[in-house]
């Protein structure tokens, strides 16, 4: 099983072996999932190199999960590190997508683009989860009262067997962390920091993070385009998965590539070079789910 960090994680590399690579793309989960919570359409993005990764305490992951969106902030960074990644572009849906921003505000270098789903500024949780979420007396109420907002009117029973599913898998205390965090994530007031290229994706029948949270992060940061998908709730990319795949693959095309220079490419003109040092020049040249908000 791949860990990097204490982190389980499912990568997805492409064929493409040219010496021009574009950034990777790294999938952060939301509130209670875990990195199936990206369908197979995303997680396996044709022509790029994906890592979908559990966050501590979900999924596969060990850990007790975090209470803080700064603290998750570290835990991708760790993630990246320990895979020499150094700079990539962040999916992520609702808490994900917190933990995406935060993460480009702390470090924009690091950050090549932005894909947020079901995403807002600020993050408030009904109190009724907060007080139900971790108790497991009430756990399973609480669930339902989540999983019953997280999608459209449309959604086939099997997708919300599925979620209720993995959010049962649980443990009570992880969740409660995960809805404290959001509860207190808040960066309406540095949206025009946030610079990268972004993409904002909106299920149309969000009840969770409702349009018009997406409709402010357009209009407020500089570089951010959106796109709200018809008949899908909060959980967007489970509903609309081909919709929501080529959406993202067209958002990721235009993130500029970057070309390593190679050694015979920096050779200086004005210098008559010797024939036999071209050729060892040439010959040496470098290869080298989840919901957050309150139903409104």
């Amino acid at each position: 099983m791949p860990i990097a960090a204490n982190l389980y994680y499912f990568s997805h590399d492409t064929e493409d072996d040219l010496e021009t690579k574009r950034p990777p793309i790294i999938l952060i989960h939301g509130a209670g999932g875990n990195l199936l919570s990206w369908p197979p359409q995303v997680r396996r993005m044709v022509d790029e190199r994906v890592y979908s990764l559990d966050l501590p305490g979900h999924g596969k992951s060990e850990g007790t999960g975090r209470q803080s969106i700064d603290d998750y902030v570290e835990d991708v960074l760790a993630f990246m590190q320990a895979l020499k990644l150094r700079t990539a572009i962040f999916a992520g849906v609702s808490m994900g997508a917190a933990i995406a921003l935060a993460l480009t505000l702390k470090h924009p270098r690091k950050v090549r683009g932005l894909c947020l789903l079901g995403s807002g500024s600020k993050m408030r949780v009904a109190s009724l989860i907060l007080e139900t979420a971790g108790n497991p007396n009430t756990f399973e109420s609480a669930v339902d009262l989540i999983n019953e907002n997280c999608f459209s009117a449309e959604a086939p029973q099997h997708l919300k067997d599925i979620s209720k599913r993995h959010l049962l898998d649980m443990r009570p205390p992880v969740l409660l962390g995960d809805f404290l965090a959001c509860n207190e994530f808040d960066v309406t007031s540095q949206l025009k920091k946030i610079r990268p290229p972004t993409l904002l994706i909106c299920g149309a029948a969000d009840k969770m993070t409702p349009v018009r949270y997406s409709e402010l992060m357009q209009e407020t940061m500089p570089n951010a385009k959106l796109h709200i998908v018809e008949n899908a709730g909060h959980l967007v990319m489970s509903e609309q998965p081909d919709v929501v795949a080529d959406l993202m693959k067209q958002f990721v095309d235009s993130i500029p590539i970057r070309t390593r220079k190679t050694k015979k490419e920096r050779v200086e003109l004005n210098v008559e070079a010797d024939p036999a040092q071209e050729t060892e020049s040439a010959l040496q040249a470098d290869s080298v789910p989840a919901p957050l908000r309150s139903p409104e």
